[in-house]
């Protein structure tokens, strides 16, 4: 029968410090998921704060440096919309005045119709996606309706003119 190792709960605001670091070690965090992580492990509200506020000033919390890391790496991997980086951010707990800064100085040069175009082309099921099914796709990735529009007709013209 494997034993099972119980961690005692941190004491000191050092040992919370330690602890934190160890959650962060393995992935960059937001401040509202470690806050839940400390909380989770039986930190007080104010232990964790403490414990935020000394992780951001040791530079190992930012969530302005957070956002822009994300964005930057999602936008290299998978492609969407500022609406669904915007909804995965918040979701993360980012703030929205941080989200809308991020996201605005990561796509600040990028055409959104080229970034569809880029997401229509990595999904698998696009050469043979019927426009519904296309839009549905697009819209999921977050991108406007209007750069939808413009993609379905380029994917109809480009079919016209195939046949």
């Amino acid at each position: 029968m494997a034993s099972v190792v119980k961690r005692r709960v941190p004491q000191s605001p050092e040992e919370w410090v330690q602890c934190a670091l160890r959650y962060l070690v393995r992935v960059d965090r937001t401040v509202a998921q470690v806050e839940r992580f400390l909380m989770s492990k039986g930190a007080s509200a104010t232990q964790a704060q403490r414990t935020i506020d000394r992780l951001s000033d040791l530079r190992y919390l930012d969530d302005r440096a957070y956002a822009r890391r994300w964005v930057e790496g999602r936008l290299a991997r998978k492609p969407m919309g500022r609406e669904r980086f915007k909804a995965e951010l918040l979701a993360k707990g980012v703030a929205e005045a941080l989200v809308d800064g991020a996201i605005g100085e990561v796509l600040q040069a990028v055409d959104e119709e080229a970034l569809a175009w880029r997401a229509f082309r990595l999904w698998p099921n696009g050469r043979r996606a019927l426009p519904r099914q296309t839009a549905q796709y697009l819209r999921r990735r977050g991108f406007e309706e209007e750069t939808i529009e413009r993609i379905i007709r380029g994917c109809t013209d480009t079919q016209g003119s195939e046949a």
